[in-house]
């Protein structure tokens, strides 16, 4: 399989959360294939944005792989870091407005899960590939501060480190008046969400040629 980039997320494992968040989107990321949606009207258009991602939370935003380096060089990597961060821990998830979109976000002290993903962007940074400068001016058209503009130009994202917010993105952008209708389907749909929320495993996802990503590989916490 050829990918046109990569990405480090969490992707929980198998059970309840899972399965709930590849219908919910209808897209598959473990398993790499479209499934059906719960039958609600507009629910094919309101997870459009998402879809192509899969039911996950980002760790190292996508990036393209820099010249030289090959995907088995780029597995190696991830399976070295893992092995030496210490899984996180904090008080659960929840339903979350985003601005003008839903998602399930960490509760609780978040210092644990702000690490693993920093050391995810950090580590595996030789990896990416030179943000090029009409990628900067989309992302620039954001109104970003200037610490997210100095984020963006070291990383090749701005909303990392310090910026980054753990969030596990259920719709696309709603039209105000329709936020709390989409609350209380979510409500209805979701499963009992973790208590603790413990991440202690990490997942590599390619971006296939149909612009879908999929899993290529998990791996363990075990620092």
């Amino acid at each position: 399989m050829s990918y046109s980039r990569f990405a480090i997320y969490y992707v929980p494992p198998e059970g309840p959360l899972e399965q709930f968040g590849a219908r919910w989107l209808g897209w598959d990321v473990v398993q790499g294939c479209e499934v059906p949606q719960p039958d609600l009207p507009d629910l094919h258009d309101v997870t459009m944005t998402p879809r192509k991602y899969g039911f996950h939370g980002t760790l190292k935003p996508p990036f393209q792989l820099a010249g030289g380096y090959s995907l088995e060089a780029l597995k190696a990597a991830a399976s070295e870091m893992a092995a030496g961060l210490a899984p996180s821990s904090c008080e659960g998830l929840s339903l979350t407005r985003l601005g003008r979109f839903l998602a399930l976000t960490p509760q609780g002290d978040v210092s644990g899960l702000q690490r693993i993903a920093a050391a995810c962007v950090r580590e595996l940074d030789p990896f990416r590939a030179p943000t090029n400068e009409a990628e900067l001016e989309r992302r620039r058209g954001a109104r970003l501060s200037p610490r997210q503009d100095a984020l963006l130009i070291e990383w090749g994202y701005p909303y990392v480190m310090d910026e980054f917010r753990f969030h596990m993105t259920l719709t696309g952008r709603l039209p105000n008046g329709d936020i709390p209708v989409w609350t209380e389907a979510l409500r209805r749909h979701l499963p009992a969400l973790p208590e603790p929320f413990i991440i202690d495993q990490i997942a590599l996802c390619g971006e296939r040629i149909d612009g879908r990503f999929e899993l290529i590989h998990r791996y363990a916490l075990a620092g």
